[in-house]
């Protein structure tokens, strides 16, 4: 069975941020590591292929999503430790970099499924929540208290949205509309509903990083442009319709790194402004993201839906971006007045060129040059 294992690995703590020539060396380091790897021995001996793997550095460290052929989840979660553990290690630039998570994300009965084909006295327990608490640390799911099972994954997630709202270190809960002063210590006190919309926003970051690494993924293997591709996309199809035949492989692992960089500016405290068009078309994926995940679980109502309303406002210096939405405006790119408020262009072109002329551009993770053409 095919199984798509998340690899979440940091540099070390204390150490500063990777700039964009540091993070081009990581992705070159990381994918030549994997390019001399066709298999890795697992648990018993058990052979597990390598099919496939896609690299994405930002300045605290990389995500990676490595595709592997084994015969049960177990297999393929411990093979692929063993493997970015060893990758780490031997290459000398990255050997004091850590792994924080290492986990296959696969629907609950595929995963029963898998789970079940691995017998013994050390198969995984066939709960894969267990599973992944045994793994990672974290406290399996307790006992529901005879709710059904809808009642208690929305009462999980909220708690779980809840404790991460401290972490978008950025943001004060005034900006999601809380009472306060923006320079007191960032506590939302009773005002549960900015801290649902905060802790939305960190849950949904990292569902939002997950599936566009498939999006890349199923680019890659058609060797297709959004316009062109066949298979299922999470989110690229979403972009403006004006350039689905510019979004291809290489563009979608930009916009990657786009999020993946801006997210980690807002947990980690360091965000001051949207810096280029492909941030503001990120946190508009973001936005959407966070709201269908409280809706799914039935946690979004009018007080939630203000606060994220608010926290976009304060970020969105203006709406230019929404233009190019507009089906109206199609054939003009460059055209300053084209752009309603005469804002500054849009241009596919320059989606990732920096507002602010001291800004630094995303590099891509291909290792081209930035300036060449998307």
């Amino acid at each position: 069975m095919t199984y798509v294992v998340t690899v979440d690995t940091c540099i070390p703590e204390g150490t500063s941020e990777l700039d964009p020539l540091q993070r081009a060396g990581a992705v070159a380091l990381i994918e030549d590591g994997f390019d001399s790897v066709g298999a890795v021995e697992g648990p018993d001996g058990v052979e597990v292929g390598l099919l496939d793997t896609i690299v994405a550095v930002h300045p605290g460290g990389a995500l990676l999503k490595v595709i592997v052929n084994a015969p049960a989840l177990e297999f393929a979660e411990d093979s692929v430790q063993v493997l970015v553990d060893e990758l780490l290690e031997r290459t000398e630039l990255l050997a004091d970099w850590t792994i924080e998570r290492c986990e296959v994300e696969l629907h609950q009965d595929l995963a029963r499924e898998s789970l079940a084909a691995a017998d013994g006295p050390d198969a995984p327990p066939d709960d894969p929540a267990v599973r992944k608490a045994r793994h990672t640390g974290i406290p399996a799911p307790e006992d529901t208290d005879g709710r059904d099972d809808g009642e208690a994954k929305s009462a999980a997630v909220r708690g779980t949205m809840l404790a991460l709202a401290g972490e978008l270190r950025s943001f004060p809960p005034t900006m999601f509309g809380a009472a306060g002063d923006e320079h007191e210590e960032r506590s939302y006190g009773d005002d549960e509903s900015a801290a649902l919309a905060a802790g939305a926003l960190v849950y949904a970051s990292a569902v939002l990083v997950d599936e566009l690494f498939e999006d890349v993924h199923v680019l890659t293997q058609e060797d297709a442009t959004v316009a062109e591709c066949e298979g299922p996309l999470w989110h690229l199809e979403r972009l403006p319709d004006r350039y689905a035949l510019q979004y291809d492989a290489r563009f979608a692992r930009r916009f990657l790194v786009t999020v993946i960089a801006l997210t980690t500016r807002f947990t980690d405290g360091s965000f001051q402004r949207l810096g280029c068009v492909a941030e503001e078309l990120a946190l508009r994926f973001l936005l959407s993201e966070a709201t269908t995940t409280l809706e799914l679980h039935e946690l979004l109502d009018d007080r939630v839906s203000a606060a994220l309303v608010t926290f976009a406002g304060h970020l969105y210096e203006d709406s230019d971006h929404e233009w190019l939405y507009d089906g109206s405006t199609d054939g003009i790119d460059d055209v300053r007045a084209g752009v309603p408020g005469g804002g500054v262009p849009r241009s596919f072109a320059s989606w990732f060129t920096p507002f602010d002329a001291d800004g630094h551009p995303y590099p891509s993770t291909t290792g081209e040059p930035e300036g060449a053409a998307p």
